[in-house]
């Protein structure tokens, strides 16, 4: 009977188990099916709460978005309006606006919830 996980050599278990199932072909709606399902719910849930990932820095989310669609630091320039300002957010000399975060959400897919993170400004 599968209950919550509580300590790491529980969830040691249930990952092992896991594996065993979606190394079967499981049919859908059958119980090894539903055993895996709850499995990853329970796995999912013992990860939050043990393994926290806290939200990225908003500069380093957009720094690693602009990378990942292979575009150049200008494109933040363009979205922003200016080159001068697309500087002072990378450099952390001013923080985002809720217009920026809206363009930055709608044009490069950065979540809104990661672009409000609270991070330093550097004076200066």
């Amino acid at each position: 009977m599968l209950k919550p996980i509580k300590t790491d050599r529980q969830h040691a278990e249930y990952l092992e188990r896991a594996y065993e199932l979606m190394q079967m072909e499981v049919r859908p709606n059958s119980a090894e099916s539903d055993e895996l399902e709850v499995l990853s719910i329970l796995i999912e849930a013992y990860e939050k709460t043990r393994f926290p990932i806290e939200p990225p820095n908003p500069i380093d989310a957009i720094l690693f978005r602009l990378d990942q669609l292979g575009l150049p630091k200008s494109e933040l320039s363009r979205l922003l309006g200016s080159r001068s300002r697309a500087s002072e957010i990378l450099k952390g000399k001013r923080k985002l606006s809720i217009g920026m975060i809206r363009k930055l959400n709608e044009n490069l897919g950065i979540s809104a919830q990661t672009l409000i993170q609270e991070y330093e400004v550097v004076n200066g």
